[in-house]
């Protein structure tokens, strides 16, 4: 792949998940402007969600059927479509069929990946995918970022117009950028649905990494989710622009594990994932410390999504090697763990807040931490060599 190629698709993925948490940083202002109440606020955010997730299930295997350069090009526009619809709405019902919508094509994340997967050099993939995935992290942090500003500059619809148009031009590029995807022996959409199940549960492999991706993500998900609420209290009172450039320190430590792409093109996949997840949970010590020095809660923060990124570059190396021939698949599968791991991190860091404050959500995220690296080494031992499913 050329630099070209690799800068495109990382903007691809950066874009479609925008529009999935792009409403986090705006969601009072638009439930306001929409008039829904704040106990239905909830239902703006788990629309794009429960889209993605769908989308994963649905839409992510037709990469093993289709051109993936195609199904980039169209998803990417259906994404803007969705955003479209959201920006411009008149009634919460309305915006919320826009934002799920939205997500459902934001899943042309996962066909990118696969993508890069299936072009790139086995010399190479991990370098590949480590560099277009650093894209998901820079959508995921940096819209809380630009969206909170938009937002208060321009209204929270003009987040949604902005990510539209970056669609459009992102297809545009895509379609002139990209090479065409190789030749892939074709299956029934219904088979390949119905395979996936079995997949999951016959590949130790996929369904190692998978759980790890869900503690990996629950863990990730009780950071990005409850860190708003000791940043708001007693001592800073921090605003709502404040805290969204807690989202520059996220960035510097997620790019920054760009290079465990190089590592898994070395075999280094399994180690790095070991000390990745237990730098992970010893991150949250640093974290937990956000009531009284924030120097320590930038340098957990940094960290935290450097561990997070090294193993998620690293298990979707190793699934895509193992399974060149359904990579659209099982990244379809992993990433469903994701989206339920994250799900389940969001709902549990305001528990355990209310519950125990600050303290009490930290132990949570580093046993969450915890528990996926007790996976990664029961699913080293299990699947024996590195990326041979059994």
């Amino acid at each position: 792949m050329t630099g070209r190629q690799r800068a495109v698709l990382a903007m691809v993925c950066a874009v479609a998940v925008s529009a999935v948490y792009g409403i986090q940083p705006v969601l009072e202002a638009a439930g306001q402007d929409l008039g829904l109440g704040r106990a239905a606020l909830g239902r703006l955010v788990a629309a794009g969600q429960i889209g993605y997730l769908a989308g994963l299930v649905l839409l992510v295997p037709l990469g093993d059927l289709f051109d993936r350069r195609r199904l980039i090009t169209v998803h990417l526009l259906l994404t803007g479509a969705g955003a479209v619809v959201a920006a411009t709405a008149g009634q919460g019902g309305v915006a919320i069929a826009g934002m799920a919508v939205a997500g459902l094509f934001a899943v042309v994340v996962q066909i990118a990946v696969a993508y890069v997967a299936a072009v790139s050099p086995p010399g190479e993939r991990g370098r590949n995918i480590g560099t277009v995935t650093s894209g998901v992290v820079v959508g995921i942090l940096g819209v809380r970022i630009v969206a909170g500003t938009l937002g208060e500059l321009a209204g929270w619809r003009a987040v949604y117009l902005v990510i539209a148009g970056l669609c459009a031009l992102l297809a545009l590029a895509a379609r002139h950028t990209l090479a065409a995807d190789p030749h892939r022996p074709r299956a029934r959409y219904g088979e390949l649905l119905a395979s996936l199940g079995r997949l999951v549960a016959g590949d130790r492999l996929l369904l190692g990494r998978g759980l790890v991706a869900f503690f990996l993500f629950a863990s990730f998900g009780t950071l990005w989710s409850g860190l708003a609420l000791p940043l708001g209290a007693a001592p800073w009172h921090f605003g709502s622009t404040e805290i969204g450039l807690f989202g520059l320190a996220g960035l510097a430590g997620a790019l920054g594990a760009a290079r465990a792409g190089r590592w898994a093109d070395r075999g280094w996949a399994f180690p790095v994932t070991g000390w990745a997840l237990a730098l992970l949970t010893a991150s949250w010590l640093l974290v937990a410390q956000a009531g009284w020095s924030l120097w320590l809660l930038i340098a957990g923060v940094i960290v935290l999504d450097f561990a997070v990124q090294a193993v998620h570059v690293s298990s979707q190396h190793l699934l895509t090697t193992a399974r060149p021939g359904r990579s659209s698949s099982v990244i379809g599968a992993y990433m469903a763990f994701y989206s339920l791991g994250s799900a389940l991190g969001a709902i549990t860091t305001t528990w355990a807040y209310a519950t125990a404050g600050w303290a009490a959500t930290s132990l949570l995220g580093a046993a969450y931490g915890a528990l996926g690296l007790l996976v990664a080494v029961v699913t080293r031992v299990r699947t024996g060599r590195p990326g041979i499913p059994r």
